[in-house]
């Protein structure tokens, strides 16, 4: 762009040299670069934001045959809980942000049943709950 020197506001200081302090070294150009580089404006936003896309499951209802079938297990497991057999458990882990959860399969060995709490103790010290509860395979 060409100045027309006459009709430019500035035409008194345009055409001087840069100011250059005595006291202050001058900054290194990626220093100065680096106080207009991006910033993190929305903290949290990618956190919330990938939580909101994180998807979870529904619990399913037992039917009567399964409901029959896992007290089977339980009892068999009550009569069995000196001998300690290896179980396999399939359980709805419910999610402690969102509304739903997912199921998990565990492996352990029976330990007992807390009737306090309603949850079913394996050796390994994992807790169960006896209401959320799918599926259980004991090892003869």
């Amino acid at each position: 762009m060409i100045y027309d020197m006459n009709e430019n506001p500035y035409k008194d200081i345009i055409l001087l040299p840069r100011h250059v302090s005595k006291k202050h070294k001058q900054m290194k150009r990626s220093d100065r670069a680096a106080q207009f580089s991006p910033f993190a404006a929305l903290t949290g936003y990618e956190a919330a934001l990938s939580e909101t896309a994180r998807l979870t499951g529904r619990k399913t209802e037992l039917d009567e045959e399964q409901q029959h079938k896992l007290n089977a297990c339980l009892n068999l497991l009550m009569e069995r809980k000196y001998v300690r057999p290896l179980v396999q458990i399939t359980y709805f882990l419910p999610d402690k942000v969102k509304k739903g959860g997912e199921y998990i399969t565990i492996q352990g060995n029976f330990r007992r049943i807390d009737e306090s709490d309603m949850t079913l103790v394996l050796t390994n010290g994992s807790k169960i709950p006896i209401d959320d509860l799918y599926n259980i395979d004991v090892e003869a």
